[in-house]
């Protein structure tokens, strides 16, 4: 179901060209309606992280799929606002587009970016519901390795949509790009209403200790009250989320413009993108790389490092920032662009994976993860809605007609400084692990059967060493 969540929601990025082209958009308009989306998804999560905590990960994905396949439909049917298409000449409106109803330009731009807002907030149930779902079923111990496994979820579905919708433009008109996920989405509504089970004791085994609570947390009701406060009243998750937004300023700013990238510097149109052959590696090699990456980077956490995160999260931001330099070094040579933005995707989902996957279930735990994805989540989009409209008009300020595709030379320096303040940000958390209070810390180990428990950090530091 996660999959066909993220078919749904970088769709209009594989295709943006292809519409915007239709509608004579500019970087600017185009940013304008991914910073939408964005900033939508970035403050739904907030509000849903603490609703998907009290109504369980089952309701919330099935009421976030039944939403997000309702707006992918209707943003399909916005093609009918259109009765004859711009003409786009080296990358310039030559003549506008001519739209149905006496409508202005403005006006439809606004109508796209409600329309893909709403999306944006029933996707947001969709990383909350799963996290929800699975802090129950996972070990602390064992979250590392889901975190791999969560974000193979997410890269499947970024890979069907990179590659198989930019494809159905050679077949079918760009609207279908919309329409194919949210069939998907509603197919997946009614295998996950009858398959999924919320706790262990639900699919009917035992339940388990996952070892992310004190002694004193674990007796305590999940109230709203106690979830805020675990989630918001300690500085560990805040600093998570800021490292989280820096995440989200790298990220956002290659899968949003990679494919614009692409069609403009080296002049292939929108239809013959995957005949392209450094597009169709990196729609390929991308989400490849990025699920070796959450998986070395969740095993390592696991294995390397006790479950600590914060190391891993630090050496993925040295990565990003040391790919931004070597994509900028390189912009013009197509093949060495897409090496470049392969490895960029390794070491963002290396981060993402461990913040999204793995430190919502360590520091939420089972009462309160959602919560805690919500913050993550959260902050992570909300940068990226920055990234959407400040990259369009950062992009439209340096464009020209004698150069097409000179503005993209600045593109993967905007988001280097934001890897290094990540990096900077996630070292305070070095030596964290939930489950703990700063004053008596705690190693969550495993006894031979396998059941979890907690020793204080000096009895268990031998043992480590």
């Amino acid at each position: 179901m996660y999959a066909f969540f993220y078919m749904g929601r970088y769709n209009f990025s594989a295709v943006s060209t292809a519409v915007a082209r239709q509608f004579g958009w500019s970087h600017s308009d185009y940013g304008a309606i991914i910073s939408a989306g964005l900033f939508t998804y970035g403050c739904a999560v907030f509000l849903n992280g603490p609703l998907a905590d009290r109504i369980g990960g089952k309701r919330a994905i099935l009421i976030g799929a039944a939403g997000a396949a309702f707006f992918n439909l209707l943003f399909g049917l916005s093609h009918l606002l259109l009765t004859r298409p711009a003409l786009v000449r080296a990358g310039l409106v030559v003549e506008p587009a001519q739209l149905a109803h006496g409508l202005s330009n403005s006006t439809v731009i606004a109508m796209f970016a409600v329309v893909w807002a709403c999306n944006h907030y029933f996707q947001s149930f969709g990383a909350l519901s799963i996290v929800k779902i699975n802090a129950a079923w996972f070990r602390l111990s064992e979250r590392g390795k889901f975190a791999g496994i969560f974000g193979i979820m997410i890269q499947a579905g970024r890979t069907l949509a990179f590659t198989v919708l930019p494809l159905s433009l050679k077949y079918m008109p760009w609207q279908y790009a919309f329409f194919i996920p949210s069939l998907l989405l509603l197919i997946m509504w009614v295998v996950c209403f009858r398959g999924i089970a919320n706790t262990p004791a639900g699919a009917g085994f035992e339940d388990i200790d996952t070892g992310d609570e004190s002694p004193e947390e674990a007796q305590v009701q999940a109230t709203l009250g106690f979830v805020l406060r675990k989630v918001f009243a300690r500085p560990e998750p805040w600093l998570i989320a800021f490292s989280s937004m820096c995440i989200g300023m790298v990220r956002h700013s290659i899968d949003h413009w990679y494919t614009p990238y692409f069609v403009d510097v080296f002049g292939v149109p929108a239809q013959n993108l995957t005949s392209f052959a450094p597009y169709q590696f990196a729609a390929i090699a991308m989400p490849v790389a990025a699920i070796m990456g959450g998986l070395v980077a969740g095993n390592a956490s696991d294995r390397i490092f006790g479950s600590r995160r914060a190391p891993v999260i630090f050496l993925a931001f040295l990565g990003q920032a040391l790919c931004l330099l070597i994509l900028r070094a390189c912009i013009h040579d197509a093949w060495l662009a897409c090496f470049g933005i392969v490895l960029i995707s390794f070491f963002v989902q290396s981060a993402h994976s461990l913040v999204g996957g793995a430190s919502s279930m360590d520091f939420g735990g089972r009462k309160a993860v959602a919560t805690a994805a919500g913050l993550f989540d959260g902050a992570q989009y909300l940068a990226g809605a920055l990234v959407g409209s400040g990259m369009g008009r950062l992009l439209d300020h340096y464009k020209t007609a004698a150069r097409p595709g000179a503005e993209f030379e600045v593109w993967p320096l905007a988001p280097f400084g934001f890897a290094l303040l990540g990096a900077l940000i996630i070292s305070r958390l070095w030596n964290s692990l939930p489950g703990r209070s700063r004053h008596t810390q705690t190693v969550v180990t495993e006894r031979p059967s396998g059941t979890p428990y907690a020793l204080p950090h000096s009895a268990a530091r031998g043992r480590e060493g």
